[in-house]
């Protein structure tokens, strides 16, 4: 089959508003307070995870909606900067694009606001069943925040499977806390490979009692289970092995998307032939990597700066 792209990326995309380290609550009454930092940057879990990709080296394809305004021309911009390929990315001519608002704190925590937007109207029909035959790959993500897309995700990625592609689902996180969407089964059934934090995998498997459980259980629903656990490392589960690597010392200043860049590297990695194992390294390397800087994507590494941290074990 003639795949032209390594990777399409389905999913969100909007400016993002990141502001921190905030060391006291959230204050309310018209109290204003002083963070260290602020910064406009590209956010949405699929567009970081699409730009960490591009720079690792893999030519790559974004489809979603955003509204036909400044903030949709910014980050359609942004994208192709980066080098994605945009021109499945639909204008909404009456939906805003979504935005974003990431109050980080001291500790590495931090709280996301998002008006939707156009996410609420993004859907199945925003991706040209042409791309899904051209890609090597397919990620979608955000799932929870994209409800008109996510009941047409299981068929996207059928049709995917059937021209020779793997898929891939990071669901992030799900702002109604209920974690029991209607078909998320067929949705993991023509899943390769599931890419959640630790939270949300505890979260998506709410009777397992350890966090290997959890991807286990999950696991024997078809996709291998990927696993991040910030400073922890990763894991990853295919139903009867577990395969752990340990987490790259890092001096974070911002881990806004550093999951993202972690789905890249093991997407990147696993396109270029590396094992599991070695794909678990590699993306633990991207994730720590992209915490250098603020925003999701200003330090995402290149393939070669990833190897090298993989190589001598610690990020400078």
């Amino acid at each position: 089959m003639q795949h032209t792209f390594d990777l399409l990326v389905i999913g969100d995309v909007n400016p993002d508003i990141v502001i921190g380290p905030l060391d006291a609550p959230l204050a309310f009454g018209q109290r204003e307070q002083l963070v260290g930092t602020g910064l406009l940057t590209l956010g949405g879990s699929a567009a970081i995870m699409a730009c960490g990709a591009a720079r690792l080296g893999l030519k790559v394809a974004f489809a979603g909606r955003v509204g036909d305004d400044e903030a949709g021309r910014f980050v359609a911009a942004a994208l192709r900067d980066r080098g994605v390929d945009t021109d499945a990315l639909r204008l909404d001519p009456a939906l805003p694009t979504p935005l974003t608002v990431v109050v980080t704190r001291g500790d590495g925590d931090r709280t996301i606001l998002t008006a939707p937007g156009t996410l609420t109207a993004t859907g199945p029909d925003d991706v040209p069943e042409e791309l899904l035959s051209r890609g090597r790959h397919v990620h979608a993500a955000s799932y929870f925040l994209l409800p008109g897309l996510a009941g047409g995700l299981p068929g996207l990625l059928r049709t995917a499977r059937a021209h020779g592609a793997t898929t891939s689902l990071d669901t992030n996180d799900d702002p109604s806390g209920t974690w029991a969407p209607a078909g998320f089964d067929e949705v993991l059934a023509a899943t390769d490979f599931l890419l959640p934090n630790a939270r949300e995998a505890r979260a998506l498997a709410p009777g397992a009692t350890s966090l290997d459980s959890a991807a286990a259980e999950l696991a024997s629903r078809g996709p291998l289970v990927v696993v991040k656990n910030g400073a922890d490392g990763a894991l990853a589960h295919d139903g009867h092995t577990v395969l752990r690597t340990r987490g790259i010392p890092a001096r974070p200043l911002d881990t806004v998307g550093a999951g993202d860049s972690f789905d890249a590297g093991f997407v990147a990695a696993t396109l270029g032939g590396l094992s599991t194992a070695d794909a678990l390294e590699l993306a633990a390397a991207c994730g720590a990597l992209s915490t250098r800087a603020h925003g999701g994507t200003a330090a995402q590494p290149t393939w070669d700066e990833a190897l090298a941290v993989v190589r001598n074990g610690e990020n400078h």
